[in-house]
């Protein structure tokens, strides 16, 4: 790292310097389970410190007046996001693995909770990596409010939730996943922290704005440099002391000034020491700036959005935005990447949405048919296995699989899981109440009887989400899966380095053809047809190598792909 770590305590021989940012608090103190207490020393720019007899395994808080609260920078945390904050040792660098580079990966995202937390994605790993699976994205894992949690509601980002496991356990789910050259990517929310647990504002109100809010509450003040550095080295934590291969930055749009994501792209990989660091955006706004600056891709919705709407019809929310002229938005996605790239946007008020994004690369975008997001947030959680044609499905599964944009599977997709995935939480009754009746009002117009929406609070609610509990057709659909990867592996990811678009076209109502330059100069060309009904179009005369055509038909719920030496 190439600057001096501040946040959190730090081990010197038999004792541990505990620091905290308090510059709006004059009176705290450091408490140790033990009994200890002892009142900390003014320093430069609103920092407080104390130096005290401890080690690895202390437990401590702080305090000002009758409220005690955890280190906003605690690395393990006993008892919840109210308990003791732990004293951890120093972990080893990490070696020998260097990753893979960017153009191989093949996201699989999961949440650890549903998997048995991290012992369990552990033991997950070894079929991920037989399915083709290069790259596992965990949704957050710093701690939250109870036991189980989408993540987004973290308060303590430097602490791995206890409900997931200890540091040593998720350290030994990275080093499995490298042994069997999976990558391990993790979800960060830097754009706010959740509504029960976060102490900060009574010890430092300037890591917050009061003339901006977010959704969730007060925007992070990232004017302030210390609370760049607060998250610059969360950032690093979490790739150096872990080992994860790269980040995905949450909702980047909510961030207010969120300019310093370049420098901390550029101190990432300043600091990498020789290993591929990847880093990924979501940025509901279509803005391709970071992909100029840094970034090495950005999440797709628009592809998302016109694939859903091609499905399943539906056409409410700001799927309205995609249904009209569904099949030439699908190929423009296909060529470059954004759908919305400054055209007015129902979803943005009817304002101009995104910025030019055909000249980046199609691997400077991730794709996907369902994540977190996508199922999770419909009032049932339903998946596409229960709301579009299966034959349908498989198409935009070959489509999604053989393109050159990232794929990004959700976990459960691999199996035909017909699972939920629902909104689920573990708050005190309180703030449980508030959720359970800001769904109703989001959702009741889409639920006949009040009591059919799900409470996210209710342990039937994480249980439902298990998506390897309701897989019938599990064998039939891995099979697919592997094979699809199979061939991306072997006759697209030699040559996708490099690749750019050529051109795309709507040739039917759910028809397109798309065709791209490799960077090994082969032509890859892709026709997709996730209608019921047969279209004409003129297609290259080798032999496809997936999928069949004929007598230049494209059949109903079909997908062909070529690659072509020319």
């Amino acid at each position: 790292m190439t600057q001096d770590r501040r946040f959190g305590p730090s081990i010197e021989g038999d004792r541990v310097r505990f620091r905290l940012w308090a510059p709006t608090c004059d009176d705290i103190s450091i408490e140790l389970e033990s009994g200890e207490t002892e009142r900390l020393e003014a320093e430069a720019d609103g920092w407080k410190q104390a130096l005290l007899r401890a080690g690895p395994g202390t437990r401590y808080r702080y305090r000002t007046g009758n409220t005690a609260f955890p280190d906003p920078a605690s690395r393990l945390q006993r008892g919840g996001v109210h308990g003791w904050s732990v004293v951890c040792a120093p972990s080893e660098p990490i070696r020998q693995w260097s990753g893979r580079p960017w153009h191989e990966a093949v996201l699989y995202e999961l949440h650890a909770g549903l998997c048995g937390g991290f012992d369990g994605v552990a033991k997950l790993l070894p079929k991920l990596a037989e399915t083709g699976i290069t790259a596992v994205e965990l949704m957050p894992i710093a701690a939250f409010p109870g036991a189980r949690n989408w993540g987004y509601d973290g308060v303590l980002p430097f602490a791995p939730v206890e409900s997931y496991g200890s540091p040593q356990s998720l350290r030994a789910l990275i080093a499995r996943a490298h042994a069997l050259g999976i990558m391990m990517f993790l979800d960060v929310v830097y754009n706010h922290f959740g509504p029960d647990g976060n102490y900060l504002a009574l010890c430092a109100k300037d890591f917050f704005r009061d003339d901006k809010r977010t959704p969730w509450g007060a925007a992070i003040d990232f004017r302030n440099p210390t609370v760049q550095q607060f998250f610059s080295e969360n950032a690093q934590y979490w790739i150096h002391e872990f080992g994860f291969d790269g980040l995905r930055f949450d909702a980047v749009h909510a961030i207010a000034d969120n300019s310093w994501l370049a420098d901390l792209a550029a101190e990432l990989r300043r600091d990498a020491g020789g290993r591929h660091i990847h880093l990924v955006l979501e940025n509901d706004d279509n803005d391709v700036s970071f992909l100029d600056d840094g970034f090495d891709a950005q999440w797709n919705d628009d592809i998302h959005h016109v694939l859903h709407v091609l499905l399943t019809g539906e056409h409410a929310g700001y799927y309205a935005d995609f249904a009209q002229s569904s099949a030439s938005k699908l190929a423009r996605a296909l060529k470059e990447g954004f759908v919305f790239q400054g055209e007015p946007s129902g979803s943005h008020h009817g304002q101009p949405r995104g910025t030019a994004s055909g000249h980046l690369a199609p691997t400077s975008f991730v794709a996907f048919l369902q994540n977190h997001d996508q199922i999770g947030n419909r009032a049932f959680g339903e998946r596409l296995t229960v709301l579009a044609d299966p034959k349908a499905l498989k198409a935009a599964i070959a489509l999604l699989l053989l393109s050159p944009q990232i794929p990004l599977i959700f976990m459960g997709e691999e199996i035909g899981s017909r699972a939920p995935f629902l909104y689920f939480t573990d708050h005190d009754e309180k703030l449980a109440r508030i959720v359970r009746e800001g769904r109703r009002r989001e959702f009741g117009k889409l639920v006949d009887v009040e009591g059919d929406l799900p409470d996210p609070n209710a342990v039937s609610s994480f249980e439902a989400s298990n998506p390897f509990i309701d897989a019938p057709d599990r064998s039939a659909w891995s099979s697919y899966y592997r094979q699809l990867l199979a061939l991306r592996h072997e006759r697209l990811i030699p040559h996708l380095a490099g690749a750019k678009a050529i051109d795309a076209k709507a040739v039917g109502e759910k028809a397109v053809v798309a065709r791209w330059r490799l960077g090994s100069e082969k032509t890859l060309v892709l026709a997709c047809n996730l209608g019921n009904q047969a279209v004409l179009a003129t297609f290259p005369g080798a032999a496809p190598c997936w999928g069949a055509i004929p007598d230049h038909t494209l059949p109903p719920y079909t997908t062909v792909a070529w690659i072509l030496d020319t």
